[in-house]
């Protein structure tokens, strides 16, 4: 059967809201995809509900569709979003409307079940990620616009793959292709040369989305509409295939995909094919996102110039404890960011940052915002914060679950209204760790200088509730025979202080010539409780390839 071209619009709720006209009018595409959801969204959409029952999904999705429905129609291209967020019934009825206001003719479903929030009490929202096949029958049966609430990323491609080959649901490489797919077009512009650790290779000034030509064994080429910017080599498909992945296992409703069976190879100018993907039957259960409401946070940041740094530091903190007594959860962070002899006011500066947290919002509200200001003309010279403390913001926290496959009503809402049960998976099985595979032969010893790991490899990392993953790779087989030795899970922990009391485990990719490394903890209760400087851990890759280590002149 013929090659499906799908594309990608969006990456989170807010990405670039031109990107679907851009997708669209760029060149040929048989299905335009949308990821809208992310774990902090849905605690977002759980609060906008909580204000009007009828909200609870992305209104960007129909304010971009207001824009393109008409070229999608006129293209024949199909749109498959999951930014029915928490309400995906209600973005159906919202896009018919919209479609008939505009008079186009198009055939709307919708994919639910995946709410479970009165099965959590106290949760805001809790949903379990459903598979494909729902989106299956949407398309089978003619729509040509399917939006859905909480499904995994990936199944907004294996979805129209499954529809457009005829695929089943025990063909477990073909799937697995689709996942692999499905994974690198989530988040857009990151597989084109966005958040790139070597950015500097293109121009990603403003970087196109990404596309995917799917073949009907599984396989696919990575790609982007000829003369969007950015670019796509190897390397970005690598960093994409590594973001908030774990082992070589990595679990769906519909297929498990096998990370260490992918290839990767170059096919031409901003063309990688992947290839090689192994499948095996999915996990008996379903992930289950829990957002609630975990209580009121405030924050607020000193700054402290010039001399005794630590000095006034001390002061501050002496000063503000007492309106500090009640509060649960207080934490002091001094970021040196001054530096001697500074030839500017700001570069003499350093922060002092006090984050607090309690689930009486009086106890983080004005109470210690008024103890902060008050010092104003009592405290350290040169007293000044970056902005006023405010009230205090309900803050919130993720956690996962599991429940069994086949307790979930996972159901296909087509075009006509009939409702169509989606059995759970056939046959399943329970995920265990792989083998690590043999380490490549070390480098010959020989002179070695002190640099930045960042020279050599490339990273990058993401979250995945309290936990954060930082993918590792090299670019060539003497980096990679060198980093699969040096850069053990005890390493890390050196390089990365923050996870030396932290369980780190580390997973290798021959075939990428990849490290995979999972630290436990280190992001506190997630994303929406800001516990971390840099709460979603986008950074934490970054900051590790640039520690230095004793690394062979060889490969500089």
């Amino acid at each position: 059967m013929s090659v499906l071209r799908v594309g990608n619009a969006s990456g989170f709720y807010g990405d670039r809201f031109g990107a679907m006209r851009e997708m669209l009018a760029g060149g040929p595409l048989d299905v335009l995809t949308g990821d809208y959801l992310a774990e902090l969204t849905m605690l977002i959409l759980g609060r906008d509900r909580m204000k009007d029952p009828g909200a609870g999904y992305a209104r960007t999705f129909l304010r971009q569709l207001e824009e393109c429905l008409g070229l999608a129609r006129e293209r024949g291209v199909r749109i498959v979003a999951n930014a029915g967020g928490l309400n995906p019934a209600g973005l159906a009825d919202a896009v018919r409307a919209l479609a008939g206001r505009l008079g186009i003719p198009v055939r709307v479903a919708h994919v639910e079940g995946d709410d479970l929030t009165a099965a959590h009490p106290g949760a805001l929202a809790a949903h379990a990620y459903l598979g494909g096949f729902g989106i299956v029958e949407c398309l089978r049966a003619g729509a040509d616009v399917v939006v859905t609430g909480r499904v995994t990323d990936a199944a907004l491609v294996t979805g129209p793959a499954a529809a457009h080959f005829g695929w089943g649901p025990t063909e477990y490489d073909r799937l697995a292709g689709a996942v692999v797919a499905g994974h690198l077009l989530e988040c857009g512009a990151q597989a084109t040369g966005g958040n790139y650790a070597f950015f500097r290779d293109g121009d990603v000034r403003h970087p196109g989305f990404p596309l995917a030509e799917l073949h009907a064994d599984g396989t696919c080429v990575i790609t982007k509409h000829d003369g969007t910017g950015g670019f796509v080599d190897a390397g970005t498909v690598t960093a994409q295939l590594l973001y908030e992945t774990g082992g070589a296992r990595y679990a769906g409703p519909d297929v498990t995909a096998r990370l260490d069976t992918v290839r990767l190879t170059q096919d031409g100018p901003d063309r990688v094919r992947v290839e090689g993907v192994r499948g095996e039957p999915p996990p008996p259960t379903l992930k289950v996102g829990l957002n609630r409401l975990g209580g009121f946070r405030n924050e607020v940041a000193f700054v402290l110039t010039g001399l005794d740094v630590e000095a006034k530091a001390a002061l501050v903190r002496a000063q503000m404890e007492p309106a500090l007594a009640g509060v649960a959860d207080v934490r002091w962070d001094l970021v040196r960011t001054d530096r001697a002899d500074a030839p500017t006011e700001e570069t003499a500066g350093a922060l002092l940052r006090l984050v607090v947290r309690d689930a009486d919002q009086r106890v983080v509200g004005r109470a210690l915002s008024g103890a902060a200001i008050e010092l104003a003309l009592a405290s350290y010279p040169g007293f000044h914060v970056l902005a006023p403390p405010g009230k205090g913001a309900p803050y919130g926290v993720f956690e996962a679950a599991h429940v069994p496959q086949d307790t979930v009503d996972h159901v296909a809402v087509l075009p006509e209204g009939r409702r169509v049960p989606v059995p759970a998976a056939r046959d399943t099985a329970v995920l265990r760790p792989v083998p690590g595979p043999p380490l490549p032969e070390p480098l010959p010893p020989g002179p070695v200088r002190r640099a930045p790991l960042g020279l050599v490899a490339g990273a990058r990392s993401g979250d995945k509730g309290g936990d954060a993953n930082v993918g590792v790779w090299a670019r060539t087989d003497d980096a990679w025979r060198w980093l699969a030795h040096e850069l053990t899970a005890d390493r890390f922990r050196e390089l990365i202080p923050e996870a030396r009391d932290l369980p780190v485990t580390r997973h290798q990719l021959p075939n990428l010539r990849a490290l995979n490394f999972v630290v436990e903890g280190i992001l506190g209760e997630g994303v929406a409780a800001q516990a971390r400087f840099d709460p979603q851990a986008k950074a934490l890759g970054e900051w590790l390839r640039a520690r230095h280590l004793d690394i062979p002149e060889t490969l500089l």
